[in-house]
């Protein structure tokens, strides 16, 4: 069964507890645990083991469990102790973006060394780093996800597959999962409107809401016998109410539980 979670960067003005009860409350399964500086240190990695018991309490108390994490950046410390606090915690993936500039040959070869580099460290704890095409990053659109994957050999590696980052490179994002879904290890997913550079208000990446066609999406998902988690990844929230963070988490669970549902995947 293909598992349903909630990056709670979509909570950044939030504690974690409170971010896990209200995503537990719209049905998810579990979480995918922000550590993105800057934006949302839910998991703060320079005091990772001051937090785990108590991270790790909370997921299982409120009947969730971790299914990632965001640490976003390719900078090696702080993957080092972000692989460190997954194998603690039992968090099975690690996504980043890839860095760099799109188009530029020279940026692009250096976040696929720094990737393949990152990968076998993170081999050595157990745990799976994802990278994602990233609008305006080095790998960006499928051809240069298909590049990744052919220089990267290491188990642990996978691509985190974001059906908006595709869809605003231009593409169909249901055409272009089967074309990379033999390393997909994750899946981030929101909605947006039309194909511009940012993903528009939070509102708007709210699955179902926007352009993308994200029914054809998870068909392909379902086709391709993809098994691993789908986690709602909606940024921006930046001062918006609890109630209102709450019903982009519900709102989008209502659509994605009941695509693959009829899909027969849940």
């Amino acid at each position: 069964m293909i598992k349903l979670g909630v990056n709670s960067v979509l909570f950044c003005d939030y504690d974690f507890e409170t971010a896990v009860k209200h995503i537990a409350l719209a049905g998810y399964d579990g979480v995918e645990i922000s550590a993105i500086k800057g934006m949302c240190e839910h998991l703060e990695l320079d005091r990772w083991k001051e937090q785990a018991n108590e991270l790790k309490k909370i997921v299982s108390d409120y009947g969730l469990e971790f299914l990632s994490m965001e640490e976003a950046a390719l900078d090696e410390e702080r993957l080092i102790k972000a692989f460190e606090a997954a194998a603690e915690m039992g968090i099975p993936v690690i996504n980043v973006g890839p860095g760099g500039k799109s188009d530029v040959e020279e940026e692009f070869q250096r976040s696929i060394d720094m990737l393949a580099k990152m990968s076998e460290k993170a081999e050595q704890f157990g745990v799976t780093l994802c990278v994602k095409a990233h609008v305006g990053g080095a790998i960006y659109n499928t051809p240069t996800t298909l590049r990744a994957m052919e220089l990267i050999k290491s188990p642990a590696f996978g691509i985190d597959m974001d059906p908006s980052h595709i869809y605003r490179a231009g593409e169909n994002p249901e055409e272009a999962l089967p074309q990379v879904i033999s390393r997909v290890k994750h899946i981030h997913i929101r909605d947006c409107k039309g194909r511009n550079v940012g993903p528009g208000k939070p509102a708007d990446q709210a699955c179902g809401r926007g352009d993308i066609d994200l029914f054809g999406y998870c068909k392909a998902m379902v086709e391709a016998n993809y098994s691993g988690p789908v986690c709602l990844e909606v940024i921006g929230a930046k001062g918006l109410s609890l109630p209102e963070v709450s019903i982009i988490a519900a709102e989008s669970y209502g659509y994605l539980n009941a695509c693959l549902k009829k899909l027969g995947a849940r």
